[in-house]
């Protein structure tokens, strides 16, 4: 009986240090968040979103996309995050005050996507969050939910940065990476440098040199990263990266018989992803959704706690003029 009180008090004291620890502190420390603004109040980030970025959240966690992929981006002294272009930041609580529940994600199969709507083609960009800087508004401003939902077929013109160009032009471009002849891991595109040489603009190289931006535009597909290159990738994911093991979503795409002309909303697939002749995938209302979800994803916009490593993107070079050379290979 005498060793009932201390065994009594051993197992309180454990359990009340653990929800001190793991429940209270944190909440004291950053519970309290609340977006940030100017002194004006204009400039506000985050902002919460809601309609088809919701729903489109939703679709993301019933379709296990959290096990492969993380939203996290980590801060360059724990991890190459930054390096490997997936933000120009690392990731902060505030980030995340207006998601239920936060999809920090489990593992990484692929990439981390924290900023993958900060990669949209400038076409396809609407603007940039409030108070980002005006260099920002082009490359790192995501698509908003209601721009997703317009028509995903037609690709919009293809900038150096949609091509692979040089990641200078901004700072939240994908990871550099040595061209191979095998394709990469990651769940994204590779191509050939005939492939790159078919889609290039005048002002990028036909031959990517050592350290080139990675992934690359593959061959006949829409520009990386825009909404019509989503849906191909949700679709067939085996298009654009013969070695992702990333599954095909196609249950969330309906096949339709062309009557008078094509939907604006069908895929662009070739190969034997294409339908057959006289028919068209298009998405459905919940791939829409899934879309603008993952091109809404930005964090991109400074904030006062953290402190930006990539800095301000450069300015775009002149037309005919050589690209800038290419940070290292990520490690």
């Amino acid at each position: 009986m005498k060793g009932l009180a201390p065994l009594f008090l051993g197992i309180f004291g454990t359990f009340a240090f653990s929800w001190l620890g793991l429940t209270v502190i944190p909440n004291w420390q950053i519970g309290h968040l609340n977006p940030q603004s100017d002194e004006e109040g204009t400039e506000i980030y985050p902002q919460p979103q809601s309609g088809m970025f919701e729903r489109g959240a939703h679709v993301y966690a019933a379709n296990g996309c959290i096990y492969c992929h993380s939203q996290q981006v980590r801060a360059d002294y724990a991890a190459a995050d930054i390096e490997r272009k997936w933000g120009n930041r690392r990731s902060a609580p505030r980030d995340y005050i207006f998601e239920q529940p936060v999809f920090l994600g489990k593992m990484r199969m692929g990439q981390d996507i924290a900023n993958i709507g900060a990669r949209a083609p400038a076409e396809q960009a609407s603007p940039a969050p409030a108070g980002a800087a005006a260099p920002q508004a082009s490359p790192s401003g995501g698509t908003s939910p209601a721009a997703s939902a317009a028509p995903q077929g037609g690709a919009p013109a293809t900038s150096p940065t949609a091509l692979g160009g040089s990641p200078a032009a901004s700072p939240s471009s994908p990871a550099p990476k040595p061209p191979t002849s095998a394709a990469p891991a990651a769940p994204h595109t590779t191509a050939s440098p005939t492939a790159v040489a078919a889609n290039a603009s005048p002002a990028v190289s036909p031959t990517p040199a050592a350290g080139a931006p990675w992934p690359v535009q593959t061959a006949g597909e829409p520009p990386m990263y825009s909404a019509a290159w989503h849906h191909v990738h949700l679709y067939s994911p085996r298009s654009i990266n013969v070695d992702s093991n990333m599954p095909s979503y196609r249950f969330l795409y309906e096949k339709h018989r062309i009557r008078d002309a094509r939907s604006a909303d069908a895929l662009q697939l070739t190969g034997s992803s294409a339908p057959p002749e006289g028919w068209e995938i298009v998405p459905s209302f919940d791939a829409k959704c899934l879309v603008a979800y993952l091109m809404s994803l930005n964090q991109s916009h400074p904030l006062n706690e953290v402190r930006s490593v990539a800095g301000a993107p450069a300015a775009p070079a002149p037309a005919g003029s050589p690209p800038p050379p290419s940070p290292a290979p990520a490690k």
